[in-house]
């Protein structure tokens, strides 16, 4: 998709996501604020329903397991790998992906 077809909400958002490795994560998701996002969504879009507070949309995708808290598991597993991952800051929460 071009930035053309983006609204400006998006732009922004998307210009504030980038890569970066995991473990630079680590307090976040230790305080609990990383949110995993399934890798069938559009992480900007996940970012911005968030954003609005779109309640509805979110609850849709935690109770589809697409968007929930990142596991110990899952953490573990990137930490252990030198994973990275595509995060995005919606406060209070870090919006993570991973980066394959």
């Amino acid at each position: 998709m071009e930035n053309s077809d983006l609204s400006p909400d998006k732009i922004k958002v998307n210009l504030e996501t980038s890569k970066i490795p995991w473990h630079e994560l680590q307090r976040f998701f230790a305080a609990g604020v990383a949110i995993a996002v399934s890798g069938d969504l559009d992480l900007v879009e996940v970012a911005c329903q968030f954003a609005v507070d779109n309640k509805a949309q979110v609850e849709l995708w935690l109770e589809n397991g697409q968007v929930g808290h990142v596991s110990d598991q899952q953490a573990g597993d990137w930490l252990a790998n030198g994973h990275s991952v595509w995060a995005v800051v919606v406060k209070p929460w870090i919006l993570v992906q991973t980066a394959d």
